[in-house]
């Protein structure tokens, strides 16, 4: 019989509060959380059974219920000299993520049942992460979007600006024939083409074709998220739709969504990305097309009100947008230098070093990379450190002094398969010791466990 395992000396962030304690994982659920002030600590002490367990002191470094990465494009099949389901996965555990969805851009791009279905093979076969698919939506698949399984796909995406992969939803008529009739949550990306296309008609007949990276904030702006997030707010409003807006950018479109009721009880709900609390317009002068994300890192008053609507509620969860592209596609010119970066493996540290600022507190962040996604999307038993809930837990310490750096991200220590961050030379102060999955040790201080595989997220809807 396998041995319970004992996560001794805690210091536990969990549904708003922060303790010492122990928790007992039994095969892949947490079987109990005994706080260090309870009356039952010690009883527990003195129980024989502590003898039996396998024991890991962590000696009050942090443990956080796992990060549920909602938006995530691992590249595979078809893109894969980008990255793939092996390599993004590992390096998402390494940063403390425990479950992912991943988008349909693929090639092919998921947009029948069988390519979906297809997608979940490889994912059961390569992930080192707990997985979900979104069901892909075109101009012309509404049959196929409605044979989705509301409780074994995450989601299903509508690219409401064409960035994507040929997968632009344009179409009126199936705007509203989706938004009527998907039988699951639907997640857009906001971004109105036409208003697109004007402004770099504009910026082209002024300054020429050969436009640097410093254009891209204003001719995807401000008009062309706030228009677009508008429009699916309103069908949204208008069809009773379960309706999640992906990566806000900008401070007009936070007017378009409330704080008035509890996520679980939400019907439009809106998330943020790292890089977007992170970046602002003006590290594209050192950063250039690395920060090259659609929708774009928009000024500081923007990234100011994107931080301020996490800690007010008015955005609900943190997810990466996680999108790796090699670094020779990426030294391309403005217009042919591909949108994205790989973010999976440092996201939890941009967090906690927002944290360290003062911007963000931890119970907070916890709240919006475990507790929220895991209500957003319905998650089942996960998302939490409760009993009888999955043991899908982060271990990391964090140290607040200026004076020594934990560590400084750089190519040596990088394992995302294109090899670069749009981080390298940041300093983080947090570090990620240990993660386990399903009750797994499966990250424990740079070894990975190379025979686990995650599990197919289910959902209760």
């Amino acid at each position: 019989m396998a041995k319970n395992t004992l996560l001794s000396n805690a210091k536990i962030i969990n549904e708003g509060e922060i303790y010492s304690g122990e928790i007992i994982l039994e095969g892949d659920l947490i079987k109990s959380i005994i706080r260090h002030d309870s009356k039952d600590y010690q009883e527990f002490r003195n129980h024989a059974m502590k003898d039996q367990m396998e024991i890991h002191d962590l000696k009050f470094k942090y443990v956080m219920p796992g990060m549920i990465d909602g938006q995530v494009h691992f590249r595979e099949p078809g893109l894969t000299h980008k990255g793939d389901l092996e390599t993004e996965s590992r390096a998402a555990v390494a940063g403390g993520i425990t479950s992912f969805m991943e988008m349909p851009n693929t090639h092919p791009r998921a947009l029948t049942q069988e390519l979906l279905a297809e997608k979940f093979e490889l994912a059961s076969q390569k992930s080192h992460a707990n997985y979900s698919f979104y069901m892909g939506t075109s101009n012309d698949n509404l049959a196929e979007v409605l044979k989705t399984d509301p409780k074994t796909v995450c989601g299903v995406k509508i690219f409401m600006g064409a960035s994507t992969g040929n997968m632009l939803v344009d179409n009126d008529k199936t705007l509203n024939d989706v938004f009527s009739q998907s039988p699951m949550l639907i997640a857009t990306h906001c971004e109105d083409e036409a208003t697109i296309n004007a402004n770099a008609k504009k910026f082209i007949e002024l300054h020429g074709e050969d436009l640097s990276v410093d254009y891209h904030p204003l001719i995807r702006n401000h008009e062309a998220c706030f228009r677009s997030s508008e429009k699916a707010v309103n069908l949204a409003k208008k069809y009773g739709t379960r309706l999640h807006v992906l990566h806000l950018t900008t401070a007009d479109e936070l007017k378009l969504f409330d704080n008035k009721l509890p996520i679980r009880e939400k019907r439009i709900t809106a998330e943020v990305c790292c890089h977007h609390l992170w970046f602002s317009d003006e590290d594209y002068e050192s950063k250039g097309a690395l920060i090259k994300w659609n929708p774009a890192v928009k000024t500081k008053g923007d990234r100011e009100a994107l931080q301020k609507a996490v800690r007010e509620n008015i955005l609900d969860i943190i997810a990466t947008d996680h999108s790796p592209h090699t670094l020779e596609e990426k030294n391309n010119p403005y217009f042919k230098s591909p949108a994205g970066a790989p973010m999976v493996q440092h996201a939890l540290n941009v967090l906690f070093e927002l944290h360290i600022q003062g911007k963000l507190s931890l119970e907070k962040i916890v709240e919006k990379v475990a507790h929220s996604p895991a209500h957003c999307f319905q998650v089942e038993n996960r998302g939490f450190i409760r009993k009888g809930y999955k043991a899908d837990l982060t271990v990391f310490s964090l140290d607040k002094s200026e004076r020594a750096p934990s560590w400084t991200v750089d190519k040596s220590n990088i394992l995302y398969k294109c090899g670069w961050s749009p981080l390298e030379g940041t300093k983080f102060h947090s570090k990620i010791h240990q993660t386990f999955i399903n009750g797994v040790l499966v990250y424990d201080n740079g070894v990975f466990n190379e025979d686990f595989r995650g599990e197919r997220l289910t959902f209760a809807r």
